[in-house]
């Protein structure tokens, strides 16, 4: 992973070494740049973007900062973005949920599309079921045969129709062809106290949301997702391993700016988000996330969004989610 962040760092500065790419980018920044955290403070997406504020001011020797505009599941801070100028100076701070919108909502106030050009991923996790540590099902195997044998009797919280935990558990149900209830709270945070109190039975959610559960016993973590198991649950199978390969789900977030930003300053923020990514404090700052690097380029992270836009298309339609 090291080498590959490398890799992507070069990549980066080699196209500004490029002729006439250098231009806006000598000066930059010439004041302060402002990332939009289209959620709250205390979320995944926040955090994540004020450690890359902060290594940011500290790498291009000017000020990053970060301003929450929160609501709507996030399309009040993301439209305040598309509306800013195509300069630099206003980035947002992406997470999966991007990717979902157009699933979730009838109309946006930009093009989904065009509006942004994708800078780089900050960071990913693997996304896991789990469950209360009392619970009845000893393994995601038995989970699934109780859940084929009495449909919609074992019910999961999500953040709300149309939020990631909820896209997360429609995509398994479809992949395990089970029938869940669904109770939707106000966030995730709402998830895991439902979970602990029994008031759900399971929840499908980012590991940075309930590793500290698994690790106190008081969650049991059933499968997750991603290309491998996590060294933060190294105990727990992935998805794959358990004859889901279409299923695997990740958690990520990422950095945009206004389509039209001078692609050499892309460039450079994006080899910027690179190299911060095996500085000490970052690596550290991941693994207390339980996290994984990020720092693609430009157009690797590009091609992710639009394969998550379409999947989680189908993945609402067939759930019958009705768009807001």
């Amino acid at each position: 992973m090291q080498r590959r962040r490398l890799l992507a760092a070069a990549a980066g500065l080699a196209a500004l070494a490029r002729p006439g790419l250098l231009s806006a980018a000598i000066n930059y920044p010439a004041r302060p740049v402002r990332i939009i955290s289209p959620f709250p403070p205390g979320g995944a997406v926040d955090a994540v973007s004020r450690k890359l504020a902060q290594r940011l001011t500290q790498q291009l020797g000017g000020q990053v900062f970060v301003e929450n505009k929160t609501g709507a599941t996030g399309t009040i801070g993301i439209g305040e973005a598309a509306r800013a100028p195509a300069d630099g100076y206003t980035l947002f701070g992406m997470d999966s949920t991007y990717a979902m919108l157009p699933s979730v909502f009838k109309r946006l106030s930009w093009d989904h599309a065009r509006a942004f050009t994708p800078i780089t991923d900050g960071a990913w996790m693997p996304v896991v079921l789990v469950v209360r540590a009392d619970a009845p099902f000893a393994s995601f195997q038995a989970l699934v045969e109780a859940a084929r044998k009495e449909p919609e009797k074992i019910s999961y919280g999500s953040g709300g129709i149309g939020s990631v935990l909820h896209l997360y558990a429609e995509a398994l149900q479809q992949a395990t062809n089970t029938k869940l209830f669904h109770v939707p709270y106000r966030g995730a945070g709402e998830v895991m106290t439902a979970l602990l109190s029994g008031q759900v039975q399971l929840a499908v959610a980012p590991t940075a949301a309930t590793v500290e559960h698994v690790r106190s016993g008081t969650m049991r973590a059933l499968a997750l997702g991603g290309p491998g198991r996590s060294s933060a649950m190294p105990q727990v199978p992935t998805f794959a391993e358990l004859g889901l390969p279409q299923f695997s789900p990740v958690y990520r977030t990422g950095l945009g700016t206004p389509a039209g930003t001078p692609e050499e300053i892309v460039r450079l923020i994006q080899s910027e988000v690179a190299k911060s990514m095996v500085t000490d404090d970052m690596k550290e700052f991941l693994a207390a996330q339980v996290a994984e690097p990020g720092g693609s380029t430009p157009e690797e992270f590009a091609r992710v969004l639009r394969e998550e836009t379409a999947l989680w298309s189908t993945v609402a339609e067939r759930a019958g989610i009705e768009k807001q």
